[in-house]
């Protein structure tokens, strides 16, 4: 297994820009299940999951042409092959191929989808909201196996999912009729998406909002797209940069997608300046505050960076709080931050407490998901010392080569071992 080791503590100096967003790469490419002429799509990020849910697509006979960033798939030929739980194990995202394979071929076999261990996170709002558009479930105990022409529906979610409104997305663009989607998650990158797949002959009216309605086309049409940037990936850029007492402009950084986080800054006594719609620039923080995060559904602060905000909050004086509402295993990386050196108290699978300012100091610490990867790898840059993450493959997962990137701002990191 490959390795990262970083020699600390570094202040992260330069210009970055952010890469394609994972988030949204994966329903867009999930939604070339559908397609039947060619579709192109530009900056997708060089992840490991982008290879994952290019396999999967292969596994149905979608060809796909690759380069470095951009793809071009032709689902002409798709068939509904079962998908083993060797690929599907691998990614969480392997979901997203629920919708788009019943609305064509009404139906799909595939094995249980992998991905982070950070929590329970049932499969009840895809199953049932697939249910409501007359899919029929023959096995969702050791395999998820659905059968069933759709039909449109009004789709009333359990909860806010994010997958799950894609899939419902996904299964009704080419579902005969009007569906509503209600109790829709609303991201930039579900609203990309619906953007996109309006411009392949898809009709999607209700964007933005937690209700959709789309009306059934017969089929999509050939076209091109391009992956929004990663505001998770230029939110955790902002925060290590905060974190190291750095001097770093982040392009790409779309501001209005950073209200939760650009709040907390502000809270905090971060030092940032907004430098146009896509850029903002962090400078060296005087001092820094402690605060309280509460995370929540976009717009609120999203789950995916409450870690990497705690390396922050070892800086800052005080007590900070971290209330991780959705995912009970996620707050599992604290205790790695306590070994080198923090002040944390974990009151249950759902409270975090960091007190600072804390000296962190290198050790040898393991990535247990995408997430806790890069908040290891953010407190291994302003740590004393060598600091060694193993599990890396969980970081390459989600960011696009960033040890490189990271090492063209100035961090000493290297990278060791055989994949």
């Amino acid at each position: 297994m490959q390795k990262l080791i970083i020699e600390g503590p570094t202040k992260l100096e330069g210009t970055v820009k952010t890469a394609g967003s994972k988030n949204h790469v994966l329903p867009m490419l999930a939604a070339m299940i559908l397609t039947t002429k060619d579709v192109q799509i530009h900056n997708v990020p060089d992840i490991a999951d982008v290879d994952v849910m290019i396999e999967i697509l292969e596994s149905f006979g979608v060809r796909v042409e690759r380069t470095r960033n951009s793809v071009i798939c032709n689902g002409a030929d798709a068939q509904p092959n079962p998908l083993g739980p060797e690929l599907t194990h691998k990614l969480r995202a392997s979901l997203l191929v629920l919708g788009p394979a019943m609305a064509r071929f009404a139906e799909v076999k595939m094995g249980f989808p992998g991905g982070d261990l950070i929590g329970a996170r049932p499969l009840d709002s895809h199953l049932n909201g697939l249910s409501s558009m007359g899919a029929k479930i023959l096995n969702d105990k050791d395999e998820i196996e659905l059968k069933g022409k759709l039909k449109s529906a009004r789709v009333l979610l359990d909860e806010i999912s994010v997958t799950a409104t894609e899939n419902l997305i996904l299964a009704a663009v080419i579902t005969s009729g009007l569906t509503e989607i209600r109790m829709a998650a609303t991201e930039p990158h579900i609203v990309a998406l619906c953007e996109f797949l309006n411009n392949l002959g898809a009709k999607i009216s209700g964007i933005g909002s937690n209700v959709l309605f789309i009306e059934g086309v017969e089929s999509l049409q050939g076209g091109e797209g391009t992956i929004i940037p990663d505001y998770l990936e230029s939110g955790t850029f902002a925060i290590a940069a905060a974190a190291s007492k750095g001097n770093l402009i982040i392009e790409d950084f779309i501001i209005n997608d950073h209200d939760a986080l650009l709040n907390t800054f502000s809270r905090m006594g971060v030092n940032y300046k907004i430098l146009a719609s896509d850029k903002l620039q962090i400078l060296p923080s005087k001092k820094l505050r402690a605060t309280r995060i509460r995370t929540d559904i976009f717009p609120g602060f999203s789950s995916d960076l409450q870690a990497p905000m705690a390396v922050l909050c070892t800086q800052a004086e005080g007590v900070s709080e971290l209330f991780e509402t959705m995912y009970e295993g996620r707050l599992q990386y604290l205790f790695e931050l306590q070994r080198m050196g923090a002040h944390v108290n974990v009151r249950d699978s759902h409270v975090g407490l960091v007190e600072g300012p804390s000296v962190l100091h290198g050790t040898d610490l393991i990535s247990f998901d995408i997430r806790a990867g890069a908040t290891v790898l953010l407190a291994a840059i302003i740590a004393h010392g060598k600091t060694t993450i193993d599990r890396i493959d969980h970081i390459d997962r989600g960011y696009e080569h960033f040890d490189g990137r990271l090492r063209s701002l100035g961090v000493k990191i290297s990278r060791i071992g055989s994949k």
